[in-house]
């Protein structure tokens, strides 16, 4: 079975292709900082081929949602070395991705600091929980050109961060409509700038951090991760076939250690056209996600379209998924109400292994 069988991730060894996808689950202290729940949570799934850890704050104004880890202080890398350590004793391989949720959140939750962007376009027809109930996203502040090299800093030091916690490496979040997609594709980013217009300029800040994270692990421990038809956060894109051609390129000049296509359902026709792109221009490892079942990642692998799936929901609800794969043994189902229940062990370390 070709999801099981090992590969190379850049420069990282893997025994298996299926891949732990980084999920929020709000399970961090008050202070962002993880704790043995987490630690727990993360070991229980280190047969995964890698595990990619949940979205972390690079700064402390960036914090779209309660009990969210961070990477940005000593007692943050601390935590996280917990969780390392206790994964490599388990055989594990784990990443940190790092993230700026830019204009996706509110001041509430940031010490009154208004959400940065691309633009002054707040996200449309939508709420975000605070710690006064829910709120309308507020308009957000455009960056100024002259504070972006401070973004990219940021980036550069929560990967530094991460390598000190003792992460393998890091996955860099320019998915899902957060700080490096609302620069990156055009229904956000209305800039005039070197950071707007042209693909080359909309991913000018995304190759920034990505270089800057390069500086640190290296090319062949550092990924990325692009939605580029996936709606999340009121985003879109004019020309998303170009857009992954060219993020596929440049990943490609840089020896990326791989590259991650974030779909919005991966059998969908666009999404399956733009597998292909990325895998006709960027020859490391390709990997993809977004509602694949065993036999779907399976079949993608045994197309070429693939180098590994990371899954996520599956993977959540049933730990030890590579045996259930390698089995063919059913599948625990995800209780959808314990996603987001914080500090509760219910629905994070308590879903049950296979009887063997």
């Amino acid at each position: 079975m070709h999801l099981l069988t090992p590969t190379q991730l850049g420069s990282l060894s893997i025994p298996n292709r299926v891949l732990f996808a980084p999920l929020t689950r709000v399970r961090a202290h008050a202070d962002n900082v993880p704790g043995e729940l987490m630690a727990t949570y993360y070991v229980q799934r280190a047969s995964a081929g890698l595990l990619i850890a949940e979205a972390t704050m690079i700064a402390s104004d960036a914090q779209a949602w309660p009990h969210q880890p961070g990477i940005h202080s000593p007692a943050h890398v601390e935590g996280w070395r917990r969780v390392t350590d206790a994964v490599h004793a388990a055989g594990g391989r784990i990443y940190l991705q790092i993230w700026h949720p830019g204009r996706a959140t509110h001041p509430l939750l940031n010490k009154g600091a208004q959400p940065i962007s691309s633009s002054d376009k707040p996200i449309r027809n939508d709420h975000i929980h605070t710690p006064e109930g829910k709120q309308p996203y507020p308009v957000p502040r455009p960056l100024r050109t002259d504070e972006i090299p401070g973004i990219v800093e940021q980036f550069r030091r929560a990967a530094e961060n991460a390598k000190l916690a003792g992460f393998d490496g890091v996955q860099i979040h320019g998915a899902h409509g957060y700080l490096l997609d609302q620069f990156l594709r055009d229904g956000v980013n209305d800039r005039t700038d070197a950071y707007g217009g042209s693909i080359e300029n909309r991913a000018r800040l995304l190759f920034e951090v990505v270089d800057a994270s390069i500086s640190v692990f290296g090319a062949g421990r550092v990924g990325l991760r692009i939605s580029p038809i996936v709606p999340i956060n009121d985003m879109s894109d004019s020309n998303p076939a170009a857009l992954v051609e060219h993020v596929a390129r440049e990943s490609e000049q840089r020896g990326l250690g791989f590259l991650e296509l974030r779909h919005d359902h991966h059998d969908r026709p666009a999404e399956y056209e733009l597998a292909k792109i990325a895998r006709k221009n960027f020859s490391g490892a390709l990997v993809r996600n977004g509602g694949f079942t065993r036999d779907a990642g399976e079949a993608a692998i045994r197309e070429g379209l693939a180098d590994a799936i990371a899954y996520g929901v599956l993977f959540l609800a049933n730990p030890d998924l590579p045996m259930r794969f390698l089995k063919n043994a059913p599948l625990n189902e995800a209780d959808s109400s314990t996603f987001y229940t914080v500090g509760s062990a219910a629905g994070y370390t308590d879903y049950p292994f296979l009887a063997i």
